[in-house]
């Protein structure tokens, strides 16, 4: 008899069906706390280089209306700009400023129609 006894009592020390249910839902969730972070980090880091390109069509707009070495007309204008393959496009609009030996230029960058930045500066006459 006490053979039968140390038998039952082997096979009653593993999980329950519950436990394991239970463990199973806490690592899925788990998992999908991880998934949903890298998303958000991948995410981060498209926008990071779409900002980083758009800043260098702003740079390069701005800086060839700084090199014309005269003072912009006052209106607006598009200019396309390719990096790394895609098609930026930068929307300036040059506006009086109180001081007529100055304008404002705002320069909106879009990529695809969505706008990823806007620079605002202001450029004197040579």
């Amino acid at each position: 008899m006490s053979s039968l006894h140390k038998t039952h009592k082997a096979t009653a020390s593993g999980f329950t069906l519950i436990e394991v249910l239970v463990a199973l839902a806490i690592v899925s969730i788990a998992l999908m706390s991880g998934l949903k972070v890298s998303g958000a980090l991948t995410r981060n880091a498209q926008r990071q280089a779409d900002v980083l390109l758009a800043q260098i069509c702003a740079d390069n707009a701005l800086n060839q209306l700084r090199l014309s070495q005269q003072l912009p007309g006052v209106g607006d204008s598009r200019v396309p700009c390719l990096q790394v393959e895609r098609n930026f496009e930068v929307a300036l609009t040059v506006r009086t400023t109180p001081n007529p030996a100055f304008r404002r230029v705002d320069a909106q960058v879009f990529d695809a129609a969505t706008p990823v930045l806007n620079i605002t500066t202001v450029l004197g006459r040579y």
